[in-house]
């Protein structure tokens, strides 16, 4: 974490995940659903949460954002409330894990969550 001058970064954070400290950046990366290939690349300091910098990667032509729990409030949010799309945001894996102490109730949400995992992966 040390360079020539014996100083950190100025633009890298620290954050913690779990009870694991971790101290860099973040890349925040917006993919084409069809091709793959990445439009947009923004990158900050690692305790910038990811809500934050979602309006940076749409680029206006989207038709639906699958991405992770951690932009559950994503379409509520003022900044984004213009932007029409279908939003795909998994739940929180504590949500998914009561969904499976009941598999056969809760069958159809669990396959809706596996399915918006692969679309991301």
């Amino acid at each position: 974490t040390k360079n020539k001058e014996q100083q950190r970064d100025p633009e890298m954070h620290q954050t913690k995940k779990g009870n694991q400290w971790h101290f860099g950046m973040k890349a925040h990366i917006g993919v084409d659903a069809k091709s793959g290939l990445t439009h947009s690349l923004v990158t900050t300091a690692a305790n910038e949460h990811d809500l934050n910098q979602l309006g940076n990667l749409l680029h206006g032509e989207e038709q639906f954002v699958s991405a992770d729990a951690g932009y559950q409030g994503a379409p509520q949010r003022e900044e984004l409330a213009e932007v029409d799309v279908d939003w795909l945001i998994a739940e929180r894996p504590g949500k998914v894990k009561t969904l499976k102490q009941h598999p056969r109730k809760n069958k159809t949400a669990i396959n809706i969550e596996y399915m918006k995992a692969s679309i991301r992966a």
